[in-house]
Parts: C-alpha cells; sequence; structure tokens
C-alpha cells in the first residue's frame, strides 16, 4: 500500500554538514527520521552556577550555533531579581545573555536573533535604550512580544540564537 506523504520538513543543523528529513505520512501521523549524518549536541554550563531550578538548559550548542534560553533580569549573586524597573532589568538580562553566549563560546557580535518579550509594550522604547548599548553595530534580527506573565514577575525576558566563535 502507497502512503502519500503529507508534509517533508528539512532541518539543516550545523553548516549544512547534516540533514536530517522528517516526513509525517496522512493516514497515521508517524514521523520518521532519516539521517544524512549526525551533529553533537552539548548543553552549556555556567561556570560555578547552581544547576536550573527548572527542565532548562542555559544553552544548547549544535554544530556552529547556540540556542539561549530566555534570559530574565535575576541577579546570579543574589538569585534574587534586580531592583529597580525595566532598564535595570533589561541591562542585567543582557548581562545574563552575554555570560550565557561566552560559556557557549560565543558572544553578542556573533548573535544572529533574539526574541524579546515583555510584560508591557509600553516598555518597548525604554527597552531599545538597552538593547542599543548591547548591540552597537549591525543589530541582529529581532522580534519583541508582549506577553500576559514572565518567570518571576519580570518585566522583560530574551533568548538568542548565535554562532559559536571560529578559533
Amino acid at each position: 500500500m502507497k502512503t502519500k506523504i503529507v508534509r517533508l520538513f528539512l532541518l539543516v543543523v550545523a553548516s549544512c554538514s547534516s540533514i536530517t528529513v522528517y516526513s509525517q505520512t496522512a493516514a497515521s501521523g508517524a514521523s520518521t527520521q532519516k539521517s544524512g549524518g549526525t551533529t553533537e549536541r552539548r548543553v552549556v554550563r555556567l561556570p560555578g552556577a547552581p544547576p536550573p531550578s527548572v527542565p532548562i538548559s542555559p544553552a544548547i550548542v549544535a554544530g556552529d550555533f547556540v540556542f539561549t534560553s530566555g534570559q530574565i533580569g535575576i541577579d546570579p549573586k543574589t538569585s534574587q531579581m534586580v531592583a529597580g524597573g525595566i532598564e535595570e532589568q533589561a541591562e542585567q538580562v543582557l548581562r545574563n545573555l552575554t555570560a550565557v553566549l561566552e560559556a557557549a563560546g560565543s558572544s553578542t557580535s556573533h548573535v544572529l536573533k533574539t526574541t524579546v518579550f515583555l510584560a508591557d509594550m509600553a516598555d518597548y522604547a525604554a527597552m531599545n535604550e538597552v538593547y542599543r548599548r548591547h548591540f552597537k553595530e549591525d543589530p541582529p534580527a529581532r522580534s519583541a512580544i508582549q506577553v500576559a506573565k514572565l518567570p518571576a514577575n519580570a518585566r522583560i525576558e530574551i533568548e538568542a540564537v548565535a554562532l559559536v566563535k571560529k578559533n
């Protein structure tokens, strides 16, 4: 019996060194995987940081890419949200993001895309001022989204996709 393929997804991991093809059939909805190679996945841990209290990794490196988890304005020294408003939280978020990127072998200058989650879109202009200080030239592509609520009542969360620095 022939099975009709409804969707064909290509996932290119690393720098085109591995192509994984996922297909889903109409009849069963089951997915199959065929791999033309493998790309290692490495969990990034921050030196001296306690393990996260929730089931996430600070970042994952796959091939030449770094995928960070969303960062909020928690001061890693105190494990508390920084005092102040959107500017102070945005500054801490970007410091935390920088630390994660560096632990992954990257930097803010290698960021390709960020997603900014704001508890209130009225904070957009203030966030931009802080963001501009961290991404001075040729900023990455970016989306900004207002959300109903963020972890720890944060006002801002930022996640990023970056390239690993070449030695």
